[in-house]
């Protein structure tokens, strides 16, 4: 691989790491914050990678980030969470590359729904029913090896969470 290539990679391996970190908050408000920094590595990443769709959709990951880590109720709230899931549909239809550009948006719709609940069960359910499930199939298919490992190493994260903070003590509202 060459050297651009190996730089593209690692801004990604950059996120994974801080996105791995992120589940290890037991607070939503610093886990959003750390999820924020994490989308900026992953936005430049694909976008490098020419996996547009995916490069947008985190621009609008890390919207949602700053919006669920802010003190302000509107960014807060749920119409927030509803301009933010359209927002995605209009990255959908203007970044469309055929039905692999499916994958990031309908991920990235279920994890705002997920964190808008500020439920921290529901929030890692999202994360390891739907979101990476379907980033791992788009990652493998645009090439993100950064993708695909921090793909599998938030699943492996949010287990750990789960373990380490038990679920019961995980079906609380926290904003």
């Amino acid at each position: 691989m060459e050297m651009k290539g190996l730089i593209i990679q690692g801004i990604g391996f950059l996120g994974t790491i801080l996105f791995f970190l992120s589940f290890q908050c037991k607070s939503n408000k610093k886990l959003f914050r750390v999820q924020f920094v994490s989308y900026l590595c992953y936005t430049g990443h694909l976008i490098l990678l020419g996996a547009v769709t995916g490069g947008i959709s985190y621009v609008l990951n890390t919207v949602r980030s700053f919006c669920l880590g802010s003190k302000n109720k509107h960014l807060k709230g749920i119409p927030a969470c509803c301009i933010i899931c359209v927002l995605q549909l209009v990255a959908l239809y203007f970044t469309w590359d055929g039905p692999i550009s499916i994958l990031p948006v309908a991920a990235n719709i279920a994890s705002t729904i997920g964190g808008y609940t500020y439920n921290a069960r529901t929030i890692r359910l999202a994360g390891m029913l739907i979101n990476s499930p379907l980033w791992i199939v788009y990652d493998i298919l645009v090439g993100s090896w950064a993708g695909i490992l921090d793909e599998v190493v938030s699943e492996a994260s949010m287990i750990l969470s789960i373990v380490r903070f038990g679920w019961k003590n995980l079906d609380t509202v926290e904003e």
